[in-house]
């Protein structure tokens, strides 16, 4: 028996050396485990989605379903609950179906010409040649300028004495107003396609790039002619791109809101009253706080569509990968 004590004594020693504390097996160690790392990782990115998204979305949809307006704004807590209301109101009562009309068809319009602008400019720009870096830079020119700069330059070319009514009436065409009637329409989307394809082009770009060298040596091996090159080998590594752009720019044309109030000023001509600016002038010439929400939630609602398609298509897309693999 004492043997077998002093046994257990050798390997309690020999597992456990002088000078080094002995700790329980079953003991749990303190602090941030490497299970718990990543989320306190994502913590200060969930803090700011949260002050940023989250606490402001919350506020738009208790706003949406209360009678606040400049009256009773000092005591909003206390606001009379009025449920949807306001969205009837918004509905029947105001411009938001004319606006969301306008949005969607100028953000529609605008995307399927800038779409092919971009692809296009990419493939101009994605074999090397001289003075290529240079026509990169100046296509870049849009997209790095800020938007109301962009607007504001516009706005003063298409003003009745500006240069480009000049360059029109030196031609012997009178143009009429561009910044108001129906004219004011066209003007927005031209504006908006010379400011937003840029960003198409980018992102072809960078799906050009991810096309093997090896399958344009095997194409032009095969003697394949360069619309046949462009459908069967560059298209088919565009589409993950060009829908993500599609979509981006579709998103990006509706919610623009600093372009259209630059460009027209609020309240713009009713051709070009889009959705921000009606929930714009709503909530801070009117102010209609509650009515403003809902139309805000409404342009959120509109916004949800086009993008839980997008993502289930995406997710429909993967899980067809896996399949095959």
């Amino acid at each position: 028996m004492s043997s077998e004590i002093a046994g257990d004594t050798l390997r309690d020693e020999e597992s456990h050396p002088a000078g080094r504390p002995r700790v329980p097996k079953n003991k749990k160690r303190s602090g941030v485990t490497e299970r718990d790392r990543p989320l306190w990782l994502l913590a200060p990115g969930g803090f700011l989605i949260t002050v940023i998204i989250l606490v402001p979305l919350v506020l738009a949809l208790y706003m949406s379903v209360i009678d606040l307006d400049q009256y009773t704004l000092r005591k909003w807590l206390s606001t009379p609950f009025i449920g949807i209301e306001n969205f009837v109101e918004a509905i029947t009562k105001t411009e938001l179906l004319r606006s969301i009309w306008i949005s969607v068809s100028f953000a529609v319009i605008a995307t399927v010409v800038t779409v092919p602008l971009g692809v296009a400019a990419a493939v101009v720009t994605q074999n090397p040649y001289r003075g290529r870096a240079v026509v990169r830079a100046v296509f870049l020119v849009p997209y790095v300028l800020p938007s109301f700069v962009v607007a504001t330059v516009w706005r003063t070319m298409l003003q009745p004495d500006g240069i480009v009514n000049n360059i029109l009436h030196g031609a012997g065409i009178d143009p009429g107003l561009w910044l108001n009637g129906p004219m004011s329409y066209w003007t927005l989307i031209f504006v908006e396609i010379w400011a937003a394809w840029p960003f198409v082009y980018l992102l072809a770009l960078a799906g050009l790039q991810s096309v093997d060298h090896e399958v344009h040596e095997a194409a032009a091996i095969d003697g394949a002619l360069w619309w046949r090159k462009l459908r069967e080998v560059i298209f088919p590594y565009l589409r993950g791109p060009v829908s993500l752009a599609f979509l981006l720019g579709t998103l990006n044309h509706i919610n623009n809101f600093t372009l259209p109030f630059v460009l027209f000023g609020a309240p713009a001509p009713a051709d070009v009253n889009v959705l921000p600016i009606l929930v714009y002038v709503t909530s801070f010439q009117s102010f209609r706080f509650g009515l403003s929400a809902a139309m805000a939630v409404v342009s959120l609602i509109l916004i949800a569509i086009p993008l839980f398609i997008y993502l289930r298509a995406v997710k429909l897309d993967v899980s067809e990968d896996g399949g095959k693999k």
